[in-house]
């Protein structure tokens, strides 16, 4: 089964690539490596997914968002690609979480995006990572998520 067979068969699809809302690129190339700015958790009507985790959002609603932001990291990488399968391996993530100074299961909520990309990738999923608590992220969404990515030519 390829990527977008595995994507289907948990009933995902890949959305649009948002427009950044910065003077940044969601992707820069160098070499063999792709490196993906941070991205949010986008619902599938686009909405952003905000709040504290710890306050208003759950581990588990905070665990789907990442999910969600690993879709767009998809997105964005389908986008530049042309083709999930060029991935050879996913090396690096960096997950932000926007938790109260309390809240202490930040990799649990990063987990979701990680579980994707294992799903979805294999073995060629599997990462180095690391996941953060922070006071807060731009627009007050629950979950950033940046990531380093090996491609085939």
């Amino acid at each position: 089964m390829n990527c977008y067979e595995r994507l289907r068969a948990r009933g995902l699809t890949l959305p649009t690539v948002p427009t950044p809302i910065g003077n940044f690129m969601h992707c820069t190339r160098e070499g063999g490596l792709l490196f993906l700015s941070g991205q949010g958790p986008l619902d599938e009507t686009g909405k952003l997914m905000t709040g504290k985790v710890g306050a208003t959002v759950t581990a588990d609603e905070a665990y789907r968002h990442a999910q969600l932001v690993g879709l767009n990291l998809l997105a964005v990488l389908h986008a530049e690609l042309g083709d999930l399968q060029r991935v050879r391996r996913v090396i690096k993530l960096l997950g932000m979480v926007n938790a109260t100074s309390e809240f202490a299961e930040h990799p649990r909520v990063i987990n979701g995006c990680s579980d994707l990309f294992v799903d979805v990738f294999g073995d060629a999923g599997r990462h180095s990572r690391s996941a953060v608590g922070v006071g807060s992220l731009p627009n007050n969404i629950t979950v950033e998520i940046e990531a380093i990515v090996a491609v085939r030519d």
